[in-house]
């Protein structure tokens, strides 16, 4: 355990203007707080905060932030207050405290929930003051340290999943490299111990055949530089376990393919003797295609930069070389922290001044619950990624698998939801095109949204899914208040009675919904009945039986009499969110019936279904549908699905598509049920305009002799 005169000496080497009293008053008063509390290891609990100290100090942040580190425990922990950390040590700690202590709180929830509740309170926090994210971080690294006295195995398991998930892009995005490596290789250590155990008694056998290999390449790379009147510093590690395992995932290789373990790092005085360096290493060792990144010119989202390039070395190993400036190397080591809270006087400590703790918030305020932001938020995390440019050279950063959709939505999130089409290196290009690096974008609006829920299907980053998921959101209770209005009203109408919103008041109280609004929403999707709500309103008129609108599956196989004419969902409700069953396929000709499903709107089925059965106990749910039989209306778009039994014989299947093709038609899916040496069952699923349609394709189909049989497919 450090003692207290030397955290006052480490941090007096980099500070000596630190508050030298208030953190030997924070030392003693933390100390007494925690008194005899120990910890899983049987330590004294104070030499967790202590160490989270000396964490900082290493990484060489403010007064402010140690005295944080050694009382984050104490308002969780400890009878302590806020107001006694507000009145002994300051405001400015007595709110990093409290930003660290409402994370901490969060942690002792259930599983998902807590998880999410914690990303989001920690968004919120480093957004205020980025110090917290820095002593959570500092925090994390000491728990992951000593996780292993800790003797639950799930939970053990669930906190190394949550480091590798959360804390390490963390640190990545933050500049900690080494506290990211360090937590990523111990989470590592718990979710896969038996390949890290693989990978590290490889590794140790490749130090004992190979150790002297390192300080000859390095040699080799100093004289090489030298020669060329350059002033290095060369220094070799070997990659962790964890990068190791990672590139063979990536690569699809096993460890004795992985031959760059070894990374080399040049530091030269300047960005331009960087580039100089570059050019005098690829002119004596041949480099590896492919393999060259310029993080100088292109930095990454953390502000990290340098060169890496894979060479050709010495007795033809393969080496990985890292090239970079004095100034750029402080940087890869020790984080942007430093340089953000104590050599810039009253600045840099505003998370919001980040883009990335930016882009977290606007995900936040777009996110329906902790949850969800949970989920955008880690695809936002994901490191890998593209750059691209705006037609004015802005360099845009983006996931790998980005879309034009997550660049539109990257540039402004009104352009998002404007976006109608882009072009790529000056060629028009769907929305859906995944981007390259280098890639030049140019995305075309229109005045109005435009936002549809397809999107959601290919977008990859956080911040355009929580802004289509917000907008689908809206567009879907919209249709929900339409459904439910027009149910309602049938229903009313029925019973002989008019009505107003304004009535909706009281049975929207009654169901905990905060206005009329939300009441017709909850009908139009399922959750509530048209009739409960008239019930509800005249409870001493019953509703004539006959009149209902609900029907019961023996109704809905019935042809239509002299009722009034059936709901149109397609026509009178326009946009309304209505879905094709796909366990019966539905065309135009077919008797249908619609079953309001929660969250969905209106699933239409053929009369015929078996799969109605399942909802004959819940007749509430049942609505008459029927097709819009304006003559001469074309329907083109209905998919229809043929099952089909032919010869394996070859010629067989182009036979079916160009019969297919002839009768105008679009085979949107095939699929082999059955395929033997003589015949082969096929599904096909067509896009007809009606039974007709389908009908005149299938006649067609059976006039071929190879085809044995075909029919409409139930399923």
């Amino acid at each position: 355990m450090i003692r207290q005169y030397e955290l006052i000496e480490r941090i007096r080497a980099y500070d000596p203007n630190a508050d030298e009293p208030l953190i030997n008053r924070a030392y003693v008063y933390a100390m007494i707080q925690h008194g005899n509390q120990v910890r899983a290891s049987g330590d004294p609990y104070f030499s967790h905060p202590l160490e989270v100290a000396g964490l900082l100090a290493d990484i060489r942040l403010d007064s402010a932030s140690i005295i944080t580190a050694l009382l984050h425990d104490t308002v969780e922990d400890t009878d302590a207050t806020l107001a006694d950390i507000r009145r002994m040590f300051g405001s400015e700690v007595a709110r990093l405290v409290d930003g660290v202590t409402k994370l901490s709180r969060i942690e002792s929830r259930s599983a998902h929930t807590r998880q999410a509740e914690n990303l989001r309170k920690l968004v919120l926090a480093m957004s205020e003051d980025i110090r917290v994210l820095l002593v959570k971080l500092a925090d994390r690294l000491h728990n992951m340290r000593t996780l292993h006295f800790i003797s639950g195995e799930d939970k053990k398991r669930r906190i190394a999943a949550e480091t590798l998930d959360i804390y390490v892009p963390l640190a990545e995005r933050i500049g900690m490299q080494d506290w990211k490596e360090d937590l990523e290789d111990r989470a590592f250590a718990v979710l896969q111990p038996g390949a890290r155990a693989n990978i590290v008694q490889r590794l140790e056998l490749l130090d004992r055949e190979g150790g002297s290999q390192v300080g000859g390449i390095i040699a080799t790379l100093i004289r090489t530089l030298e020669q060329a009147s350059l002033e290095t510093e060369v220094t070799g590690r070997r990659k962790r376990p964890h990068s190791i395992w990672t590139k063979m995932q990536r690569k699809d290789v096993s460890l004795e393919q992985v031959s760059d373990i070894m990374a080399f790092r040049v530091v030269v005085a300047s960005a331009m003797q960087c580039y100089e360096a570059l050019g005098h290493l690829h002119a004596a060792f041949r480099a590896v295609p492919e393999q060259f990144k310029d993080y100088i010119s292109n930095p990454k989202e953390n502000g990290y930069r340098s060169l890496h390039t894979v060479l050709i070395g010495p007795d033809g190993h393969r080496i990985e070389v890292q090239i970079r400036s004095h100034e750029m190397h402080e940087f890869a080591e020790n984080g942007a922290a430093a340089h953000w809270l104590y050599k810039q006087e009253g600045g840099g400590k505003d998370g919001r001044q980040y883009k990335w703790v930016q882009q977290f918030l606007d995900i936040l305020e777009n996110a329906s619950s902790p949850e969800e932001f949970l989920s955008h938020t880690k695809m936002q995390l994901f490191p890998d990624q593209v750059f691209c440019f705006t037609p004015k050279g802005d360099l845009k950063a983006l996931p790998a698998g980005a879309t034009l959709v997550d660049f539109a939505y990257e540039i402004h999130s009104e352009v998002g939801d404007r976006c109608i089409g882009g072009r790529v290196n000056g060629r028009q290009v769907p929305l859906r095109t995944e981007l390259s690096n280098g890639d030049r974008v140019e995305i075309a609006t229109a005045n109005s949204l435009r936002v549809t829920p397809e999107w959601d299907r290919f977008v990859v980053t956080g911040k355009a899914r929580a802004h289509i998921r917000r907008h689908t959101r809206l567009q879907r209770r919209e249709e929900f208040i339409k459904l439910g209005r027009q149910l309602l009203d049938t229903e009313m109408r029925d019973a002989g009675h008019a009505w107003r919103e304004r009535q909706l008041v009281a049975p929207a109280a009654d169901r905990a919904l905060d206005s009329p609004e939300s009441l017709l929403a909850a009908i139009g999707d399922g959750r509530i009945t048209a009739r409960e709500v008239v019930r509800a309103l005249y409870p001493e008129a019953p509703l004539d039986a006959d009149s209902e609108t609900v029907v019961s599956i023996e109704r809905a196989r019935r042809r239509r009499g002299d009722r009034p004419g059936p709901l149109l969902i397609r026509g009178l409700i326009p946009g309304l969110a209505t879905h094709f069953a796909r366990c019966c396929h539905p065309i135009p000709g077919d008797r249908i019936v619609g079953i309001i499903t929660t969250g969905k709107g209106v699933t239409v089925h053929t009369d015929e279904c078996l799969t109605l059965e399942s909802f004959s106990h819940t007749p509430e749910r049942w609505i008459e549908l029927d097709w819009d039989d304006e003559p001469g209306r074309d329907r083109p778009g209905h998919v229809g699905r043929i099952r089909l039994t032919a010869a394996n014989k070859p010629g067989t299947l182009a036979h079916v598509a160009s019969l297919i093709a002839g009768c105008q038609a679009n085979i949107s899916n095939l699929k082999f049920v059955n395929r033997q040496t003589d015949f082969f069952d096929i599904l096909i699923d067509v896009e007809v305009n009606d039974t007709r349609h389908l009908s005149d394709i299938m006649a067609a189909l059976s006039a071929r002799p190879e085809i044995a049989s075909v029919k409409r497919a139930k399923r």
